[in-house]
């Protein structure tokens, strides 16, 4: 009876973990997720150009880019001389989290901007209120260097890796940058590649996890952020369709041990 309740037991939450792992690769498969908000420029995109599908899996992946963005859209406190111009943004719905959770993703920053023209992208998670509580991570244009964190950016608070990330030079073709596909303004264009970021969450709570992307100085030689696989303690975000909410993992597992008492009564009435 023992080692049937543990068979059992395993199922339940493989079948819970399965399905949780399948619902993060297939979140962006059919567009953006009912319920997100975007500002300016964001939508979904295959594997196409130099950005690669995710390595969390699935058919496609969000993106927020300065193509077509909106006056005004920029982060606070970032450095150097100049200002942000235009860009988008995209947000998440409301979502909870317990201390301790992980909120992981992974992202990948695209510029044809380059030179004095540090265009900049970033995830910021937000309370219910659309209060900052952490600016997970920031991604900037520059010559030679580090990529990620970005330069003159407030400091990043998530776990980054690969920790630094130079970029990868180039004239990137990608659809998300419009007709800066296929172009570069001097070095520093190009692709970060994949980096994942884990972020560990202080207090439970209610939570948004915002996208964000900011022409610098011009509104020329467009930059765009793609990201996939957002999981927060371990189950996908966002997505009501995909979601595997604590109950249904709770009622699956009593499922499993439920049987396997069953099946240990049976065996004793023979």
């Amino acid at each position: 009876m023992a080692v049937s309740k543990i068979k059992a037991s395993v199922w339940a939450l493989g079948l819970v973990f399965g399905l949780a792992g399948q619902a993060s690769a297939a979140l962006f498969d059919g567009g953006l997720p009912a319920g997100w908000t975007a500002v300016g420029n964001a939508g979904t995109l295959g594997a196409n150009g130099v950005v690669t599908l995710a390595p969390s899996g699935g058919s496609q992946y969000g993106y927020v880019s300065t193509a077509n963005g909106v006056n005004g859209v920029a982060l606070p406190g970032v450095g150097g001389s100049g200002s942000g111009t235009d860009g988008s943004t995209l947000r998440s719905v409301v979502f909870s989290a317990a201390a301790g959770d992980d909120l992981k993703f992974f992202f990948n920053y695209v510029t044809s901007d380059g030179a004095g023209y540090a265009d900049y992208a970033w995830a910021r998670l937000l309370d219910s209120a659309q209060a900052q509580v952490a600016l997970l991570f920031t991604a900037r244009t520059a010559p030679s260097g580090s990529i990620v964190p970005g330069f003159s950016m407030p400091a990043p608070t998530a776990t980054l890796t690969p920790s630094s990330v130079p970029i990868i030079g180039g004239a990137p073709a990608w659809a998300a940058l419009g007709s800066d596909s296929g172009s570069c303004y001097s070095g520093g264009c190009g692709f970060t590649g994949w980096v994942q970021s884990n972020y560990q969450i202080a207090a439970a709570g209610n939570y948004i996890l915002e996208f964000g992307v900011t022409n610098w100085l011009d509104t020329s030689y467009d930059s765009a952020l793609a990201f996939d696989g957002i999981t927060v303690g371990g189950v996908v975000i966002g997505d009501p369709g995909n979601d595997v909410p604590e109950p249904a993992m709770l009622a699956l597992l009593g499922m499993g041990l439920a049987g396997a008492a069953v099946a240990g009564r049976r065996r004793k009435a023979v």
